[in-house]
C-alpha cells in the first residue's frame, strides 16, 4: 500500500515575475501529485521568518527572508504518495547547477539565491509548514479516478 504524505510547496517570487507558474505545477501534477490546497499570497516578513527560523543564525537568512517577502507566491499543499520525496526529486538539488537535466530547478533557476521552489524537507517540517500556511478546513484531500495507476 501506498504511503500518502501531504507536503508544502511554495513557488518563489521568481516564479510569479517570470510567468512559468503553470510550468511548474504542470511538473508536480505529471508526477502525479494531487493540489489539496493552493494560494497566491504575498507573506508578511513574520511568517516568513517563522517558516525559515532554524536558519536564524545562518548568513543568508536575512537575504532569504528579504526575498521571499518581496513579491507574490504560491502557496501549495500537494499529496500522493510519497509526496515529500516525491515532490524533492522534481524539484531537484537546492543549488540548481547540481541539479539533475529534467528537474524543476535545473530546467528554470539560475543560481541557489533564486531557486524557484521551496518543498519541504521531512515530514516533521511538512507537518510544521502546513500548518503555518494553511488552516485544516482550506486542505482538500480527495481521489482521482487514476489514482489507482499511479498509486501502489
Amino acid at each position: 500500500m501506498a504511503n500518502i504524505q501531504q507536503t508544502l510547496i511554495i513557488l518563489k517570487p521568481d516564479v510569479i515575475q517570470r510567468g512559468i507558474i503553470g510550468e511548474v505545477i504542470t511538473r508536480l501534477e505529471k508526477r502525479g501529485l494531487r493540489i489539496a490546497a493552493m494560494e497566491l499570497r504575498q507573506l508578511p516578513r513574520e511568517t516568513v521568518e517563522q517558516h525559515y527560523d532554524e536558519h536564524r543564525e545562518r548568513g543568508f537568512f536575512n537575504a532569504v527572508v528579504s526575498y521571499m517577502a518581496s513579491g507574490p507566491v504560491v502557496t501549495m499543499v500537494v499529496e500522493g504518495a510519497d509526496a515529500i520525496a516525491q515532490v524533492r526529486a522534481t524539484a531537484g538539488s537546492t543549488n540548481p547547477l547540481e541539479a539533475t537535466p529534467g528537474t524543476i530547478r535545473h530546467d528554470f533557476a539560475m543560481g541557489i539565491g533564486r531557486n524557484i521552489i521551496h518543498a519541504s524537507a521531512n515530514e516533521t517540517d511538512a507537518a510544521r509548514e502546513v500548518a503555518l500556511f494553511f488552516k485544516p478546513e482550506q486542505v482538500v484531500s480527495y481521489t482521482r479516478a487514476i489514482d489507482t495507476w499511479i498509486n501502489e
